[in-house]
């Protein structure tokens, strides 16, 4: 695959920018990891021989405080076994749901030093991914499905 999610481009960040701020919002990732870490050549561990899914959990332990600040956590998480409806050939390697409890604090978190510092380590370690802003639903009749 040639498309490289890593980061949110400019439109797509102004679009989640300008919807409702106030409410809970549930952030739906999909990632998949470089089979080895790309860091930076000056990057302390450059050279190390760290897979994508050890920069990864670099970026989680260092990310950790500043998201739970915020008020994030995680609602989710699983394992993908196989795609049942979609390219055969995409595959997800960390698949889970985190939660904030409004915009807000996830741009407060975006922009944090601390966090900004941790974001290498995901940049190091994501060959694509999707980042999914949804509205959770509070019961199963707003979904449709009972």
């Amino acid at each position: 695959m040639t498309d490289q999610h890593v980061d949110p481009e400019r439109v797509q960040f102004d679009a989640f920018k300008a919807l409702p701020r106030d409410t809970v919002i549930h952030m739906l990732n999909l990632v998949r990891f470089r089979d080895k870490a790309a860091y930076a050549d000056d990057h302390p561990l450059a050279g190390q021989g760290l897979t994508g899914a050890e920069a990864y959990r670099h970026y989680g332990a260092d990310s950790a405080p500043v998201f739970r600040r915020v008020g994030g956590h995680i609602v989710w998480t699983g394992t993908m076994e196989a795609m049942v409806i979609g390219p055969a050939t995409e595959r997800w390697d960390a698949v889970f749901i985190a939660e904030y409890p409004n915009s807000g604090a996830f741009l407060e978190m975006v922009t944090d030093p601390v966090y900004r510092a941790a974001v290498v380590h995901r940049q190091a370690a994501v060959a694509t991914s999707r980042l999914i802003r949804c509205a959770p639903k509070t019961s199963r009749s707003e979904t449709g499905f009972g």
